[in-house]
């Protein structure tokens, strides 16, 4: 029988696990503190999405490198190095908050050297998990709870900062997501992998980003599916950048309605990590996914026109799940396929589809908001996610003749 929790039977990834949970619990504890000052400073949408694009768009230009980095050099210094570099502008912005003295261009600024960090980070993190489990029957289980760690983080921390900023203020919020930086470099310290085979020559950057490319465009699940977490970063996760408006003006809310929803939505997400964590096999993961972009897509229609709160709440969280089973469906079904010495770069590709996209998709309905309105404007990029969803179901058979035989190659199923 395969166990959902098979992944924690490795040291690594338990120390791994727990330090990152603490630290995106921090980081969630940031966001929305940052979120709630810029719209109690401004009370604009285009602002709120202006804040949600420079925190995160350096990721659409700078991922390749860290995913060539992740290829090149030892991707535990370099994720001791990055994790201690995120806590820099969380200590800078409690600063600033707690001498009164801030003004959105520094939330702006430093969400933006922020989202360098996250850039560099996120694909190298990525990379790392299958160093930390070997076993490629058990590297499902990982990347499940490596997402679950994030869900986790996004219904605790949104909770944790409304009662802080209630209790205290958004500087204190800003020094706990620093403080929580710096304990998420201790795992790193102590985690011990076996020495990977480094190459004793480095091509150029520019052919060895060519070359990553090429491979991803070759491999032809990836070619389809990256578009699709693409898109539906673009179109879905943007509410989170809108839900200001929503616990506000909808729900006459403050800081403790907007954690709730956010919750709401997190809670989603853990349930789509147990259903991915209890998965037998690798198989039918892409037909999952495209029932998950409808539906995400369904509930973010709904909600967006919902005014009775325990619906709204409903949809959220089956949103949530929609769009975690999405996501981190296509990363599992993407690191099992590549090659170790491309996966730093296919997955900064897919870093850069994900992280890189919300950003431009924020400030895009940041700005449809302030024109057509929040609601209408999450009514249509929940209706794209379905146009989507179709879209991916009617390639389903083609996509199964490409991924069998890698799978089989692989032994992740027999012939």
């Amino acid at each position: 029988m395969i166990h959902p929790l098979r992944a924690f039977r490795y040291r690594n990834f338990r120390l791994f696990f727990y330090g990152q949970s603490l630290g995106i619990v921090g980081y969630w504890v940031q966001q929305i503190a940052m979120s709630w000052l810029v719209y109690r400073l401004t009370g604009s949408a285009l602002l709120l999405g202006a804040t949600a694009f420079a925190g995160q768009i350096a990721v659409l230009f700078l991922a390749p490198f860290g995913g060539l980095w992740a290829d090149r050099v030892d991707r535990r210094r370099l994720l001791i190095v990055t994790q201690a570099a995120a806590a820099v502008p969380a200590f800078v912005l409690a600063l600033l908050a707690w001498l009164d003295v801030v003004e959105v261009w520094h939330v702006i600024v430093l969400a933006t050297l922020l989202g360098v960090v996250i850039a560099i980070d996120a694909p190298i993190r990525q990379s790392f998990l299958p160093e930390m489990v070997p076993e490629k029957q058990d590297l499902p289980s990982a990347i499940a709870f490596n997402s679950g760690m994030y869900n986790v983080g996004r219904l605790i921390g949104p909770a944790i900062a409304g009662v802080l900023i209630i209790a205290t203020s958004e500087a204190f919020c800003f020094l706990v997501n620093g403080v929580t930086k710096i304990i998420a470099v201790l795992p790193f310290l102590v985690i011990a992998t076996a020495s990977r085979e480094q190459p004793t020559q480095h091509i150029p950057i520019l052919q060895a980003f060519k070359e990553g490319v090429a491979y991803a465009w070759d491999l032809v699940p990836v070619r389809l599916l990256l578009p699709v977490v693409a898109l539906v970063s673009f179109m879905a996760t943007p509410y989170q950048a809108l839900m200001p408006i929503f616990a506000a003006e909808v729900f006459g809310g403050g800081p403790g309605m907007l954690g709730f929803l956010m919750g709401a939505a997190g809670l989603g997400g853990l349930i789509a990590i147990g259903l991915l964590a209890a998965r037998r096999e690798l198989r039918g993961m892409v037909r999952w996914v495209a029932a998950a972009c409808f539906c995400a897509g369904a509930a973010l229609t709904v909600f967006a026109y919902s005014a009775h709160l325990a619906l709204s709440v409903a949809m959220l969280m089956l949103a949530g799940t929609g769009i975690v089973l999405a996501v981190n469906g296509i990363s599992t079904v993407t690191m099992t396929i590549v090659e170790d010495r491309m996966r730093g770069r296919v997955m900064s590709f897919y870093t850069m589809a994900f992280l890189g996209m919300y950003p431009v998709g924020g400030l895009a309905a940041g700005a449809l908001a302030s024109w057509i309105g929040a609601m209408h404007t999450l009514a249509i990029g929940g209706a794209c996610c379905m146009l989507c969803a179709v879209w991916l179901w009617t390639r389903l058979p083609g996509l199964r003749v490409h991924l069998r035989p890698i799978y089989v190659k692989l032994g992740v199923i027999t012939e």
